[in-house]
């Protein structure tokens, strides 16, 4: 996106999120977005197994076609986090995993990497929180794999499509020792009943269910008023589905009727896991520059819930 139509975006974007959530907000609106100049993946993994066992292979470096025909992946390269990536700013933090074809969705990759580069540039003018930029201005974000050392220097990691997640033992823990630590993993993206359950049966290889239930936030927790007063978890589909399907919101129809934020508590309280279900919030970040209409009627709505949550995970 250009520095013209950037201005454009940000000054709606402003206006828009002022009227939906009140408040005198300012934003800084000579922002453009740069071209990202990441370090390299390992070469891109053989594709996982038709079940649910172990795939033998790390998780792929690029996003599939399927995801770079929904806007995410820019190829191969991409921003993997080494020790010397962390200064004491807020770095967006993706998460990498393989994925299963016995499940339902697409890879770590989707949205990749304008969702990561537009909420962190959104995060920094909207907040007084100290966002991580290089020397040109462009956003630090960082992808992590759920055996990385970095992960547990990610306060926050989110990771989108995990209706085809699939994490071995080993993975597994490391997830469960981040997480018990005080990490915070945000899920996202995923539609539908099979691809719930898909999901639930790896997080229950990460966080047991006899001492760990699921439950569904209400609209009274502090998630939702953060800093933005949010009633709901908004229902927002992909832009491509949105514009497929002449403005329909349910990419599963009847199955995905309803959006559900729901969580996974430590003994305090605090999520350690949240997870939207049956809407697509990075999308709206993604997206946010691509079509008025789209801008108007959901990236609004995505960018207050996502604030809340990333300056909920920062300070619980």
């Amino acid at each position: 996106m250009g520095p013209d139509r950037r201005r454009l975006a940000a000054r709606a974007f402003v206006a828009a999120l002022t009227a939906a959530c009140g408040g005198a907000l300012a934003l800084a609106v000579g922002v453009s977005e740069p071209a990202p100049t990441p370090a390299v993946l390992p070469p891109s993994a053989p594709s996982a197994p038709s079940a649910p066992s172990a795939p033998s292979a790390a998780p792929s470096a690029a996003p599939s076609a399927a995801a770079q025909r929904r806007g995410g992946g820019f190829g191969g390269r991409v921003p993997l986090a080494t020790p010397e990536s962390f200064d004491g700013a807020f770095h967006f933090c993706r998460l990498a995993f393989r994925a299963s074809r016995a499940g339902d969705g697409g890879n770590w990759g989707v949205d990749f990497p304008r969702a990561d580069i537009n909420v962190s540039i959104r995060l920094s003018e909207l907040t007084r929180t100290v966002v991580g930029f290089d020397a040109s201005r462009e956003p630090q974000h960082l992808v992590v794999r759920p055996t990385d050392p970095e992960l547990f220097q990610c306060p926050f990691v989110m990771a989108t499509e995990v209706g085809s997640a699939y994490f071995d033992e080993e993975e597994s823990a490391r997830l469960r020792d981040y997480l018990l630590k005080g990490g915070f993993l945000w899920v996202d993206d995923f539609w539908g009943s099979y691809a719930w359950d898909f999901w639930h049966a790896q997080l229950q290889r990460i966080l047991p269910p006899s001492e760990y239930d699921v439950v569904d936030l209400p609209p009274g927790h502090p998630l939702f008023h953060t800093q933005f007063q949010v009633e709901a978890v908004p229902q927002i589909p992909s832009i491509n589905y949105w514009a497929g399907s002449g403005g329909d919101t349910s990419e599963r129809g009847r199955d995905s009727a309803t959006a559900h934020a729901r969580a996974v508590l430590d003994g305090h309280g605090r999520i350690m896991v949240l997870m939207t279900h049956n809407t697509d919030i990075g999308d709206s970040w993604e997206r946010e520059g691509d079509s008025p209409d789209y801008f108007y009627t959901f990236s609004v709505r995505g960018y207050a819930f996502g604030v809340n949550a990333i300056l909920y995970a920062l300070t619980h």
